[in-house]
Formats: structure tokens, sequence, C-alpha cells
């Protein structure tokens, strides 16, 4: 019979964009995106023609970019949101 799967060879599930040690609670987040001056170039100035991309955009951007959707997506999110902070200040 083969033998029981070890404590430490637990598989590691992805949720919501975090990593966790399957069932143990303890988070151990992705690390942060380091996006490059190119690649946030192209990401300021798509998001001045659109503040939200369709999906197919979101998609090739994506790939143009060598980034994934997710990360795409809440890139915009998070601009989306600074964005809106600086429109009330002023």
């Amino acid at each position: 019979a083969p033998l029981p799967p070890q404590e430490h060879e637990k598989p590691l599930a992805v949720t919501n964009g975090e990593l966790r040690i399957s069932g143990k609670g303890k988070k151990l987040r992705k690390p942060r995106t380091i996006y490059s001056s190119l690649q946030l170039q192209a990401l300021n100035q798509r998001f001045q023609q659109t503040q939200y991309l369709a999906l197919p955009e979101r998609a090739e951007l994506a790939a143009q970019l060598g980034l994934t959707q997710t990360q795409v997506k809440i890139w915009f999110q998070n601009k989306r949101s600074k964005y809106k902070k600086i429109m009330k200040q002023s």
C-alpha cells in the first residue's frame, strides 16, 4: 500500500491570488509584482484612453506586456481607485 502523504508534502492551493498551505490558514502571499518602466508606461497610456478594459482588450494588453490578465486587471482596479481619490481631493 502507498504511504500516506507526509505533512510537508501538502499541495499549495492558490486562492484569490494568495498562496496558502492547504487547510492551515497561514497565508503565504505572492510577492508584490514589480512592473518595468515599459510596462507602466503602456498601462498608464492605456488608462488615459480608457479606465475600463473589456476582456479581449485585457487579454491582448497582458499578452503584449508579458503580464497575466489578473495583474492587468488589478493594476487597473488600483489605478481607478487612486484616480478617484485624487479627483475627490481637488
